[in-house]
């Protein structure tokens, strides 16, 4: 028997609640895609200022690139695994609270990255990349779950779409940020093709450090947000509490969503990896799975590498202010044309 709670929630009207979901779960996803998509211009800047190539090129090579990129993806994938079953077990509101945290502080520390020396820079850059990666990882399931239920049946999948595209919006305000600040350090302290001042150190520390932002404001609004509804009546087993939580942020009459008499709830008659799982629902999550596995493929690596990729469209006479503030630049357009409108 479904609960009338659940029910009155899938059918609910859209409201202005609906809305402001959309906004505190689609923040989480605009900060990750920020903070995750900000590296390839800082690049540029790194290497002018740790690097002197053989070919007299000051460029990070493309190993420590990679491996820039990487450690923050390995993060995100235990993130994932790790704050979705623990989102399972303790609330979408607590841990995705917590994921949020680690965020603030992992993008305030990679821009207190220790020593000005290459190897300590880079090291712990990769090191609180990876913690930042983690706290990524923990938004991206809570973030998706949180909206999924909240939303109503008949708009569950444009809301949930909505909130995707924030990583667009994010890649954006990542390239404007970045160009900004390129924009004021080359006329404060011009930098030539060959030479760029120590004050350059500060600029990508900015950049990475204004990443917290977002991330600080999202966990304000999300601890002033209920547990959701089909996590309270379900996991928690508490329909009353769930109905009061539907009372305060949705116009639903509480006598249409309390209910009479206590009912059993749907028992968990099997475990995660058990066979009834997976014959069950495991035709649908690989199916799902490989879906995502795909489209990853070809978002991570264009947004990440694409300034590798039409280099020749970027590359000239250029200063590292100049050439990351190009990066920025083409990185916006995509986003502009092709991230923000594919959801």
């Amino acid at each position: 028997m479904p609960l009338r709670v659940l029910s009155a929630l899938d059918a609910a009207r859209t409201q202005y609640y609906h809305f402001k979901a959309i906004v505190i779960a689609g923040m989480g996803l605009f900060t990750d895609a920020y903070d995750l998509f900000c590296i390839p211009p800082i690049v540029q800047i790194l290497g002018a200022l740790y690097y002197d190539n053989k070919d007299d090129k000051k460029e990070v090579p493309i190993q420590v690139t990679s491996a820039l990129v990487a450690v923050a993806l390995v993060g995100t994938v235990i993130g994932q695994l790790m704050f979705g079953i623990l989102g399972d077990y303790k609330g979408r509101r607590r841990v995705y609270g917590l994921s949020l945290m680690i965020m603030v502080l992992s993008s305030l520390a990679c821009g207190f990255s220790i020593c000005r020396t290459r190897l300590c820079v880079l090291l712990s850059l990769g090191f609180f990349r990876f913690l930042l990666g983690l706290g990524i990882g923990g938004d991206y399931p809570l973030s998706a779950t949180i909206m999924s239920e909240f939303a109503n049946r008949r708009t569950r999948g444009a809301f949930i779409a909505a909130v995707f595209s924030m990583q667009g919006f994010g890649i954006l305000a990542g390239s404007a940020v970045t160009m900004v600040i390129c924009s004021i350090f080359q006329k404060v302290s011009p930098a030539s093709k060959d030479d760029i001042p120590d004050t350059a150190d500060i600029s990508w520390r900015l950049i990475l450090m204004m990443g917290s932002v977002p991330a600080a404001l999202t966990y304000y609004w999300r601890m002033l947000m209920p547990e959701t509804a089909r996590f309270t009546a379900l996991v928690e087993r508490d329909p009353l509490q769930a109905a009061v939580d539907i009372g305060t942020v949705l116009n639903v009459p509480l006598n249409q969503i309390s209910e009479d008499a206590p009912i059993p709830l749907f028992p968990s008659t099997y475990s995660l990896f058990s066979k009834q799982f997976f014959r069950c629902h495991g035709r649908d999550l690989f199916c799902c799975a490989t879906s995502w596995f795909l489209v990853d493929i070809a978002f991570y690596s264009n947004n990440l590498f694409q300034y590798r990729v039409y280099y020749s469209f970027i590359e000239g006479e250029y200063s590292a202010y100049q050439l990351a503030f190009r990066i920025a630049k083409f990185q916006a357009i995509v986003a502009v044309c092709f991230t923000i409108p594919g959801p």
